[in-house]
Protein backbone atom coordinates (compact mmCIF):
# COMPACT_ATOMS: atom_id res chain seq x y z
CA UNK A 1 0.00 0.00 0.00
CA UNK A 2 0.72 3.48 -1.39
CA UNK A 3 1.25 6.55 1.51
CA UNK A 4 -1.15 9.11 0.72
CA UNK A 5 0.63 11.82 -1.23
CA UNK A 6 0.05 16.31 0.04
CA UNK A 7 -2.47 16.60 -3.05
CA UNK A 8 -4.63 13.28 -2.25
CA UNK A 9 -4.80 14.66 1.69
CA UNK A 10 -5.53 18.39 0.53
CA UNK A 11 -8.49 16.15 -1.60
CA UNK A 12 -9.30 14.20 1.11
CA UNK A 13 -9.65 17.41 3.45
CA UNK A 14 -12.55 18.75 0.35
CA UNK A 15 -14.99 16.19 2.07
CA UNK A 16 -14.51 17.71 5.63
CA UNK A 17 -14.61 21.15 4.02
CA UNK A 18 -18.64 19.62 2.72
CA UNK A 19 -19.30 18.77 6.49
CA UNK A 20 -18.66 21.72 8.18
CA UNK A 21 -20.55 23.44 4.98
CA UNK A 22 -23.69 21.57 5.61
CA UNK A 23 -23.47 21.24 9.35
CA UNK A 24 -22.95 24.53 10.02
CA UNK A 25 -26.20 25.63 8.34
CA UNK A 26 -28.03 23.28 10.15
CA UNK A 27 -26.36 23.96 13.78
CA UNK A 28 -25.88 27.77 13.48
CA UNK A 29 -28.79 29.72 11.13
CA UNK A 30 -31.60 27.21 11.36
CA UNK A 31 -31.31 27.54 15.26
CA UNK A 32 -31.22 31.08 15.11
CA UNK A 33 -34.42 31.24 12.92
CA UNK A 34 -35.92 28.88 15.20
CA UNK A 35 -35.33 30.82 18.50
CA UNK A 36 -35.75 34.46 17.04
CA UNK A 37 -38.19 34.59 14.08
CA UNK A 38 -40.29 31.73 15.07
CA UNK A 39 -39.81 32.37 18.73
CA UNK A 40 -39.53 29.52 19.60
CA UNK A 41 -37.48 27.77 23.16
CA UNK A 42 -34.27 27.74 22.76
CA UNK A 43 -34.15 24.04 24.28
CA UNK A 44 -35.90 22.81 20.83
CA UNK A 45 -33.38 23.38 18.37
CA UNK A 46 -31.10 22.17 20.92
CA UNK A 47 -32.59 18.90 21.37
CA UNK A 48 -32.64 18.46 17.45
CA UNK A 49 -28.68 19.26 17.40
CA UNK A 50 -27.91 16.71 20.58
CA UNK A 51 -30.33 14.07 18.30
CA UNK A 52 -27.69 14.66 15.53
CA UNK A 53 -24.71 13.99 17.87
CA UNK A 54 -26.73 11.48 19.91
CA UNK A 55 -26.72 9.15 16.48
CA UNK A 56 -22.77 9.50 16.28
CA UNK A 57 -22.53 7.19 19.09
CA UNK A 58 -22.45 5.06 16.16
CA UNK A 59 -19.21 6.24 15.04
CA UNK A 60 -16.89 3.63 16.74
CA UNK A 61 -18.83 1.02 14.74
CA UNK A 62 -18.22 2.76 11.66
CA UNK A 63 -14.44 2.95 12.23
CA UNK A 64 -14.54 -0.85 13.15
CA UNK A 65 -16.18 -1.28 9.85
CA UNK A 66 -12.92 0.50 8.03
CA UNK A 67 -10.83 -1.51 10.06
CA UNK A 68 -12.35 -5.23 9.14
CA UNK A 69 -11.93 -3.63 5.70
CA UNK A 70 -15.41 -2.21 4.86
CA UNK A 71 -15.45 -0.26 1.75
CA UNK A 72 -14.79 3.37 3.00
CA UNK A 73 -15.09 5.27 -0.23
CA UNK A 74 -18.90 3.88 -0.39
CA UNK A 75 -19.35 4.70 3.18
CA UNK A 76 -18.18 8.16 2.49
CA UNK A 77 -19.83 9.11 -0.05
CA UNK A 78 -23.50 7.85 0.75
CA UNK A 79 -22.46 9.62 4.19
CA UNK A 80 -22.17 12.42 2.41
CA UNK A 81 -25.70 12.04 0.59
CA UNK A 82 -27.39 11.20 3.84
CA UNK A 83 -25.97 14.83 5.31
CA UNK A 84 -27.43 16.52 2.33
CA UNK A 85 -30.87 15.00 1.96
CA UNK A 86 -30.64 15.76 6.25
CA UNK A 87 -29.67 19.10 5.66
CA UNK A 88 -32.23 20.04 3.20
CA UNK A 89 -35.14 18.12 5.06
CA UNK A 90 -33.88 20.46 8.31
CA UNK A 91 -34.55 23.71 6.44
CA UNK A 92 -38.00 22.06 5.26
CA UNK A 93 -39.04 20.99 8.36
CA UNK A 94 -38.61 24.24 10.09
CA UNK A 95 -40.24 25.91 7.09
CA UNK A 96 -43.80 23.37 7.68
CA UNK A 97 -43.26 23.91 11.33
CA UNK A 98 -44.31 27.48 11.45
CA UNK A 99 -47.36 26.83 10.42
CA UNK A 100 -48.20 23.39 11.22
CA UNK A 101 -45.68 22.41 14.31
CA UNK A 102 -45.99 19.17 14.78
CA UNK A 103 -45.66 17.56 11.64
CA UNK A 104 -42.81 20.03 10.97
CA UNK A 105 -41.25 19.01 13.88
CA UNK A 106 -41.55 15.07 12.56
CA UNK A 107 -39.71 16.13 9.85
CA UNK A 108 -36.76 17.93 11.72
CA UNK A 109 -36.69 14.88 13.93
CA UNK A 110 -35.64 12.79 10.89
CA UNK A 111 -33.87 15.11 9.67
CA UNK A 112 -31.25 15.69 12.19
CA UNK A 113 -31.27 12.09 12.99
CA UNK A 114 -29.99 11.58 9.15
CA UNK A 115 -27.51 14.13 9.72
CA UNK A 116 -26.04 12.42 12.36
CA UNK A 117 -26.16 9.52 10.69
CA UNK A 118 -24.29 10.80 7.44
CA UNK A 119 -22.24 12.86 9.55
CA UNK A 120 -20.90 9.54 11.19
CA UNK A 121 -20.70 7.40 8.48
CA UNK A 122 -18.63 10.01 6.53
CA UNK A 123 -16.32 11.82 8.55
CA UNK A 124 -15.25 8.56 10.93
CA UNK A 125 -14.93 6.56 7.22
CA UNK A 126 -12.45 9.34 5.87
CA UNK A 127 -10.58 9.89 8.83
CA UNK A 128 -10.09 6.05 9.57
CA UNK A 129 -8.53 6.15 5.54
CA UNK A 130 -6.53 9.10 6.86
CA UNK A 131 -5.21 7.14 9.68
CA UNK A 132 -4.11 4.29 7.79
CA UNK A 133 -3.68 5.53 4.47
CA UNK A 134 -0.94 8.15 6.22
CA UNK A 135 2.42 7.81 6.43
CA UNK A 136 3.39 8.04 10.61
CA UNK A 137 5.19 11.11 9.95
CA UNK A 138 2.47 13.34 8.38
CA UNK A 139 -0.68 11.96 10.45
CA UNK A 140 -0.52 15.38 12.62
CA UNK A 141 -0.32 17.54 9.70
CA UNK A 142 -2.77 15.21 7.59
CA UNK A 143 -5.31 16.28 10.50
CA UNK A 144 -4.59 19.68 10.96
CA UNK A 145 -4.70 20.52 6.97
CA UNK A 146 -7.91 18.49 7.21
CA UNK A 147 -9.79 20.23 9.90
CA UNK A 148 -8.46 23.25 8.87
CA UNK A 149 -10.17 22.95 5.78
CA UNK A 150 -13.58 22.26 7.42
CA UNK A 151 -13.17 25.62 9.35
CA UNK A 152 -12.73 27.13 5.92
CA UNK A 153 -16.10 25.90 4.89
CA UNK A 154 -17.60 26.59 7.84
CA UNK A 155 -16.49 30.24 7.81
CA UNK A 156 -17.07 31.03 3.98
CA UNK A 157 -20.70 28.98 4.08
CA UNK A 158 -21.92 31.26 7.04
CA UNK A 159 -20.54 34.55 5.41
CA UNK A 160 -21.93 33.73 2.20
CA UNK A 161 -24.99 32.24 2.86
CA UNK A 162 -25.58 34.68 5.59
CA UNK A 163 -25.13 37.67 2.84
CA UNK A 164 -27.32 35.81 0.75
CA UNK A 165 -30.55 35.24 3.39
CA UNK A 166 -30.36 38.59 3.63
CA UNK A 167 -33.76 39.69 3.22
CA UNK A 168 -34.79 36.22 4.76
CA UNK A 169 -37.86 34.51 3.02
CA UNK A 170 -38.43 30.43 3.43
CA UNK A 171 -37.95 30.07 -0.43
CA UNK A 172 -34.78 31.55 -0.57
CA UNK A 173 -33.32 29.71 2.59
CA UNK A 174 -34.94 26.11 1.03
CA UNK A 175 -32.33 27.34 -2.21
CA UNK A 176 -30.05 28.14 -0.55
CA UNK A 177 -29.71 24.65 2.01
CA UNK A 178 -30.25 22.90 -1.48
CA UNK A 179 -27.31 24.61 -3.68
CA UNK A 180 -24.97 23.90 -0.82
CA UNK A 181 -25.98 20.24 -0.44
CA UNK A 182 -25.70 19.58 -3.83
CA UNK A 183 -22.06 21.17 -4.13
CA UNK A 184 -21.28 19.26 -1.07
CA UNK A 185 -21.99 15.66 -2.59
CA UNK A 186 -20.77 16.47 -6.80
CA UNK A 187 -17.26 17.66 -4.43
CA UNK A 188 -17.27 14.81 -2.28
CA UNK A 189 -17.33 12.38 -5.34
CA UNK A 190 -14.91 14.21 -7.20
CA UNK A 191 -12.64 14.30 -4.55
CA UNK A 192 -13.21 10.67 -3.10
CA UNK A 193 -12.31 9.23 -6.75
CA UNK A 194 -9.88 6.35 -7.05
CA UNK A 195 -8.12 6.94 -3.71
CA UNK A 196 -9.13 4.39 -1.93
CA UNK A 197 -8.19 2.27 -5.10
CA UNK A 198 -4.52 3.81 -5.21
CA UNK A 199 -4.35 3.83 -0.96
CA UNK A 200 -6.57 1.70 0.74
CA UNK A 201 -6.84 -1.86 -0.94
CA UNK A 202 -4.10 -3.34 1.86
CA UNK A 203 -5.60 -6.51 3.71
CA UNK A 204 -6.45 -6.10 7.25
CA UNK A 205 -4.73 -8.53 9.80
CA UNK A 206 -6.68 -10.87 11.27
CA UNK A 207 -7.34 -9.07 14.60
CA UNK A 208 -9.40 -6.48 12.89
CA UNK A 209 -12.01 -9.07 11.98
CA UNK A 210 -12.59 -10.10 15.95
CA UNK A 211 -16.03 -8.79 17.09
CA UNK A 212 -16.95 -4.66 17.72
CA UNK A 213 -17.64 -5.57 21.25
CA UNK A 214 -14.10 -6.98 21.57
CA UNK A 215 -12.31 -4.54 19.46
CA UNK A 216 -14.07 -1.75 22.07
CA UNK A 217 -13.04 -2.89 24.98
CA UNK A 218 -9.15 -3.80 24.13
CA UNK A 219 -8.97 -0.12 22.86
CA UNK A 220 -11.16 1.12 26.15
CA UNK A 221 -8.06 -0.68 28.09
CA UNK A 222 -5.50 1.46 26.90
CA UNK A 223 -4.98 3.56 29.64
CA UNK A 224 -3.94 6.53 27.43
CA UNK A 225 -6.69 5.80 25.08
CA UNK A 226 -9.09 5.86 27.75
CA UNK A 227 -7.27 9.42 29.94
CA UNK A 228 -7.20 11.15 26.10
CA UNK A 229 -11.21 9.89 26.07
CA UNK A 230 -12.08 12.06 28.87
CA UNK A 231 -10.09 14.74 28.41
CA UNK A 232 -12.05 14.75 24.90
CA UNK A 233 -15.33 14.96 26.47
CA UNK A 234 -14.88 17.25 28.97
CA UNK A 235 -12.91 19.79 26.94
CA UNK A 236 -15.54 19.54 23.74
CA UNK A 237 -18.56 20.41 26.53
CA UNK A 238 -16.99 23.69 26.82
CA UNK A 239 -16.09 23.97 23.25
CA UNK A 240 -19.36 23.37 22.00
CA UNK A 241 -21.76 25.25 24.80
CA UNK A 242 -22.16 28.63 23.27
CA UNK A 243 -22.96 27.25 20.20
CA UNK A 244 -26.71 27.28 20.36
CA UNK A 245 -26.96 30.63 21.88
CA UNK A 246 -24.45 32.88 20.58
CA UNK A 247 -26.31 34.02 17.64
CA UNK A 248 -29.82 33.84 19.47
CA UNK A 249 -27.60 36.09 21.94
CA UNK A 250 -26.67 38.81 18.77
CA UNK A 251 -30.79 38.66 17.70
CA UNK A 252 -31.96 39.17 21.23
CA UNK A 253 -29.81 41.21 23.06
CA UNK A 254 -28.30 43.12 19.96
CA UNK A 255 -30.81 43.29 17.44
CA UNK A 256 -28.34 41.50 14.83
CA UNK A 257 -30.87 40.33 11.83
CA UNK A 258 -30.38 37.07 10.48
CA UNK A 259 -27.86 37.97 8.22
CA UNK A 260 -25.68 39.52 10.61
CA UNK A 261 -26.03 36.73 13.01
CA UNK A 262 -25.01 34.50 10.70
CA UNK A 263 -21.97 36.32 9.62
CA UNK A 264 -20.94 36.54 13.11
CA UNK A 265 -20.77 32.34 12.95
CA UNK A 266 -18.94 32.97 10.22
CA UNK A 267 -16.40 35.55 11.92
CA UNK A 268 -15.91 32.92 14.70
CA UNK A 269 -14.98 29.85 12.66
CA UNK A 270 -12.50 32.64 10.87
CA UNK A 271 -11.17 33.07 14.27
CA UNK A 272 -10.90 29.32 14.79
CA UNK A 273 -8.95 28.98 11.46
CA UNK A 274 -6.71 31.89 12.16
CA UNK A 275 -5.97 29.67 16.03
CA UNK A 276 -5.43 26.69 13.81
CA UNK A 277 -2.95 28.22 11.45
CA UNK A 278 -0.62 30.19 14.30
CA UNK A 279 -0.23 27.19 16.59
CA UNK A 280 0.89 24.91 13.49
CA UNK A 281 3.04 27.49 12.16
CA UNK A 282 4.70 28.41 15.74
CA UNK A 283 4.95 24.62 16.96
CA UNK A 284 6.01 23.08 13.92
CA UNK A 285 8.04 25.54 11.61
CA UNK A 286 9.20 27.59 14.44
CA UNK A 287 9.31 25.36 16.88
CA UNK A 288 7.95 27.47 19.49
CA UNK A 289 6.60 26.20 23.36
CA UNK A 290 4.98 23.15 24.33
CA UNK A 291 1.63 21.29 23.63
CA UNK A 292 1.02 21.71 27.22
CA UNK A 293 1.19 25.62 26.81
CA UNK A 294 -0.90 26.34 23.83
CA UNK A 295 -3.59 24.14 24.86
CA UNK A 296 -3.72 25.58 28.22
CA UNK A 297 -3.65 29.10 26.33
CA UNK A 298 -6.54 28.30 24.04
CA UNK A 299 -8.55 27.28 27.06
CA UNK A 300 -7.97 29.54 29.15
CA UNK A 301 -8.04 32.97 26.17
CA UNK A 302 -11.36 31.07 25.34
CA UNK A 303 -12.56 31.54 28.88
CA UNK A 304 -11.76 35.15 29.11
CA UNK A 305 -13.52 35.69 25.73
CA UNK A 306 -16.58 34.51 26.85
CA UNK A 307 -16.54 36.58 29.96
CA UNK A 308 -16.47 39.19 27.93
CA UNK A 309 -19.25 38.17 25.59
CA UNK A 310 -21.21 37.94 28.84
CA UNK A 311 -20.25 41.40 29.85
CA UNK A 312 -20.86 43.03 26.39
CA UNK A 313 -24.58 42.97 27.29
CA UNK A 314 -24.51 44.22 30.72
CA UNK A 315 -22.86 47.32 29.33
CA UNK A 316 -24.11 50.38 27.41
CA UNK A 317 -22.60 50.12 24.21
CA UNK A 318 -21.63 46.82 24.82
CA UNK A 319 -22.67 45.42 21.40
CA UNK A 320 -19.34 46.81 20.11
CA UNK A 321 -17.14 44.41 21.59
CA UNK A 322 -19.48 41.40 20.87
CA UNK A 323 -17.37 41.33 17.01
CA UNK A 324 -13.94 41.41 17.92
CA UNK A 325 -14.83 39.24 21.54
CA UNK A 326 -16.32 36.73 18.83
CA UNK A 327 -13.51 36.23 16.83
CA UNK A 328 -11.09 36.16 19.78
CA UNK A 329 -13.23 33.12 20.95
CA UNK A 330 -12.77 31.56 18.05
CA UNK A 331 -8.73 32.27 17.99
CA UNK A 332 -8.20 30.38 21.03
CA UNK A 333 -10.53 27.93 20.20
CA UNK A 334 -8.75 26.94 16.92
CA UNK A 335 -5.63 26.79 19.36
CA UNK A 336 -6.72 24.49 21.58
CA UNK A 337 -8.40 22.36 18.70
CA UNK A 338 -5.97 21.91 16.92
CA UNK A 339 -3.57 20.08 19.43
CA UNK A 340 -6.34 18.11 20.53
CA UNK A 341 -6.67 16.73 16.78
CA UNK A 342 -3.06 16.40 15.82
CA UNK A 343 -2.88 14.48 19.01
CA UNK A 344 -6.04 12.13 18.21
CA UNK A 345 -4.48 11.33 14.83
CA UNK A 346 -0.35 10.66 15.89
CA UNK A 347 -2.43 8.33 18.93
CA UNK A 348 -4.64 6.62 16.32
CA UNK A 349 -2.11 4.60 15.32
CA UNK A 350 -0.27 4.02 18.99
CA UNK A 351 -1.08 0.99 21.00
CA UNK A 352 -2.78 -2.45 19.96
CA UNK A 353 -2.28 -2.68 16.07
CA UNK A 354 -5.16 -2.36 13.11
CA UNK A 355 -7.21 0.04 15.37
CA UNK A 356 -6.64 3.25 13.86
CA UNK A 357 -10.47 3.71 12.48
CA UNK A 358 -12.33 2.16 15.95
CA UNK A 359 -9.67 4.64 18.11
CA UNK A 360 -10.72 7.45 15.67
CA UNK A 361 -14.43 6.06 16.44
CA UNK A 362 -14.37 5.80 20.01
CA UNK A 363 -12.47 9.84 20.54
CA UNK A 364 -15.38 11.22 17.70
CA UNK A 365 -17.89 9.53 19.77
CA UNK A 366 -17.06 11.14 22.90
CA UNK A 367 -16.24 15.03 20.91
CA UNK A 368 -20.00 14.20 19.17
CA UNK A 369 -21.60 13.40 22.85
CA UNK A 370 -19.99 16.24 24.64
CA UNK A 371 -20.90 18.63 21.97
CA UNK A 372 -24.41 17.47 22.15
CA UNK A 373 -24.51 17.27 25.62
CA UNK A 374 -23.34 20.62 25.65
CA UNK A 375 -25.44 22.50 23.23
CA UNK A 376 -28.29 21.31 25.02
CA UNK A 377 -27.00 22.68 28.34
CA UNK A 378 -26.41 25.74 27.21
CA UNK A 379 -29.71 26.38 25.64
CA UNK A 380 -31.33 24.72 28.16
CA UNK A 381 -30.25 26.90 30.72
CA UNK A 382 -30.95 29.79 28.99
CA UNK A 383 -34.52 29.39 28.71
CA UNK A 384 -34.44 28.35 32.72
CA UNK A 385 -32.46 31.83 33.42
CA UNK A 386 -34.61 33.42 31.77
CA UNK A 387 -37.81 32.78 33.65
CA UNK A 388 -36.06 34.73 36.43
CA UNK A 389 -33.68 37.07 34.73
CA UNK A 390 -33.36 39.50 31.47
CA UNK A 391 -32.57 37.85 28.10
CA UNK A 392 -29.15 39.56 28.63
CA UNK A 393 -27.96 38.35 31.92
CA UNK A 394 -29.64 34.63 31.16
CA UNK A 395 -26.96 34.40 28.22
CA UNK A 396 -24.48 35.94 30.19
CA UNK A 397 -24.80 33.38 33.08
CA UNK A 398 -24.59 30.20 30.68
CA UNK A 399 -21.95 32.25 29.02
CA UNK A 400 -19.92 32.86 32.18
CA UNK A 401 -20.33 29.13 32.88
CA UNK A 402 -18.90 27.97 29.87
CA UNK A 403 -15.79 29.74 30.42
CA UNK A 404 -15.87 27.87 33.83
CA UNK A 405 -15.88 24.84 32.22
CA UNK A 406 -12.87 26.23 29.98
CA UNK A 407 -10.95 26.59 33.11
CA UNK A 408 -11.30 23.48 34.15
CA UNK A 409 -10.04 22.06 31.33
CA UNK A 410 -7.20 23.82 31.39
CA UNK A 411 -6.42 22.25 34.86
CA UNK A 412 -7.11 19.11 33.23
CA UNK A 413 -4.67 19.50 30.61
CA UNK A 414 -1.54 20.68 32.91
CA UNK A 415 -2.07 16.97 34.27
CA UNK A 416 -3.23 15.04 31.64
CA UNK A 417 -0.66 16.61 28.48
CA UNK A 418 2.83 16.46 28.20
CA UNK A 419 4.34 19.50 28.95
CA UNK A 420 7.43 18.44 26.75
CA UNK A 421 8.66 20.90 23.82
CA UNK A 422 7.70 20.17 20.29
CA UNK A 423 10.65 18.45 18.67
CA UNK A 424 10.18 19.06 14.96
CA UNK A 425 12.98 16.78 14.17
CA UNK A 426 11.74 14.18 16.39
CA UNK A 427 7.86 14.22 15.58
CA UNK A 428 7.34 15.63 12.17
CA UNK A 429 3.81 16.51 11.95
CA UNK A 430 2.18 19.17 13.92
CA UNK A 431 2.34 18.56 17.64
CA UNK A 432 2.61 14.78 19.59
CA UNK A 433 0.45 14.14 22.73
CA UNK A 434 1.42 12.03 25.84
CA UNK A 435 -1.58 11.19 28.16
CA UNK A 436 -0.24 9.91 31.52
CA UNK A 437 -1.50 7.01 33.40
Amino acid sequence: MTHLSWLSIVRLGLVQLCLGAIVVLTTSTLNRLMVVEAALPAVLPGLLVALHYGVQITRPNWGFRSDSGGDRARFIVLGMLALALGGFLAAFGFVVMTSAYWPGLAVSVLAYALIGMGVGASGTSLLALLATATHPRRRAAAATITWLMMIFGIAVTATVVGKMLDPYSPARLLELVAAVGLIAVTLTVAAIWGIEARHGGMEPPREARQSFRAGIAEIWAEPRARHFTLFIFLSMTAYFMQELILEPYAGLAFGFTPGQSTQLSGAQNGGVFVGMLTVGIAATGLRIGSLRAWVMLGCAGSALALTVIALAGQIVGGGALLLPATIGLGVFNGMFAVAAIGSMMALAGEGRGAREGTRMGLWGASQALAAGFGGLIGAGAVDLTRQFTDTASAFGFVFVLEAGLFAAATWMASRVIDGRVIDAQRQPGLIHMVAGE
